[in-house]
């Protein structure tokens, strides 16, 4: 397996790792009994039954002891594998969604997600760490145990280098983070705000990429989710973020989220070594979700543009009527 940069868009691809499905009957290996038998990284409680894991993910796309290799093929780069890959064991509970978790069983998973980020991060090879959760067989979840998982890169995947880079020209520009705008206006007009607890927005975005896409948003500015600002209540983010996943269920059971936050900055040389002395100002962590609605979309056929039947204007009012409740 090697990771390959394509030269025009600057996207690395990781080539050469196989998938493996679960095969039916197949005992799964996130189930208390058998995830015991793998050497965890973090457990919580620390002592007692265990309610939450962290392990190596089984068939890992990056690995810590992997020797970056990057070299050059002609005019192209490649790579090996190093970083990291791990499973975050939400529950024990193999039928429970995380949906269905309580609010401070939530909480709990923030925490994790957060701890994980941080301590990654003070591995100065790594410019950027992913949480990511896909739900559903047509998001690509690997087991239908409540997990989610965390990466750990030695790039900064493209998504969030054009976020980046657009957060600071609009800070250069107005000495404004371009996300506290977006949560004000938000704020504001209403139509597209879906749930509101404490500082905490749920929102369909404006220029929204498929249909129901939600962005959950803390109104005061931070730049590290990892790192919780003074007073924030993460108790409310949890309720607020159950509450939005039970509506999209209803609506879209299938779905990616990602915990966007800032890079790296222990790294100094190559790909970060033009990020800006405004990071902290300028960039805002955001958790995005993209659910898969099933029925035929243009989103498919109309290549490099997305293309979203559904007004967010009018998604938003759809999962403001939806009740949470199971």
């Amino acid at each position: 397996m090697e990771i390959r940069r394509d030269p025009i868009t600057q996207s690395w691809v990781v080539c050469g790792q196989r998938e493996r499905l679960g095969e039916a009957g197949e005992q799964c290996p996130l189930d208390p009994g058998v995830v015991e038998n793998t050497k965890a990284i973090l457990t919580w409680p620390a002592e007692g039954v265990w309610q939450g894991r962290v392990i190596p993910h089984p068939e890992a796309l990056y690995r810590v002891e992997n020797d970056p290799g990057r070299v050059a093929e002609g005019i192209y780069d490649k790579m090996g594998p190093l970083g990291a890959h791990e499973v975050v064991i939400e529950t024990r509970e193999h039928d429970k969604k995380f949906s269905q978790l309580s609010d401070d069983e939530i909480e709990r998973v923030l925490w994790v997600w957060g701890l994980r980020i941080a301590d990654l991060k003070k591995d100065a090879r790594f410019k950027y760490v992913s949480v990511f959760k896909n739900q559903g067989a047509l998001a690509g979840e690997e087991w239908d145990h409540a997990h989610s998982e965390v990466t750990a890169t030695i790039f900064v995947p493209r998504r969030i280098k054009y976020e980046l880079a657009s957060a600071h020209e609009w800070y250069k520009d107005r000495e404004r983070c371009v996300f506290c705008d977006i949560v004000r206006q938000e704020e504001k007009q209403g139509k597209r705000i879906v749930d509101v607890q404490g500082d905490y927005y749920a929102l369909c975005p404006y220029a929204s990429r498929v249909p129901f896409e939600v962005w959950v948003m803390h109104r005061r500015h931070n730049h590290l989710f990892e790192q919780a600002r003074p007073g924030a209540n993460r108790k409310h983010l949890a309720a607020l973020l159950g509450r939005v996943l039970r509506r999209l269920e209803k609506v879209a059971p299938t779905f990616h989220l990602v915990v966007h936050t800032s890079p790296n900055t222990r790294n100094k040389k190559g790909e970060l070594s033009g990020y800006w002395k405004t990071l902290a100002e300028d960039y805002h962590w955001h958790i995005e979700i993209m659910p898969i609605v099933e029925k035929p979309s243009k989103s498919y056929s109309i290549k490099e543009v997305y293309f979203n039947a559904l007004l967010p204007e009018q998604a938003a009012e759809q999962l403001r009527a939806t009740d949470p409740n199971p």
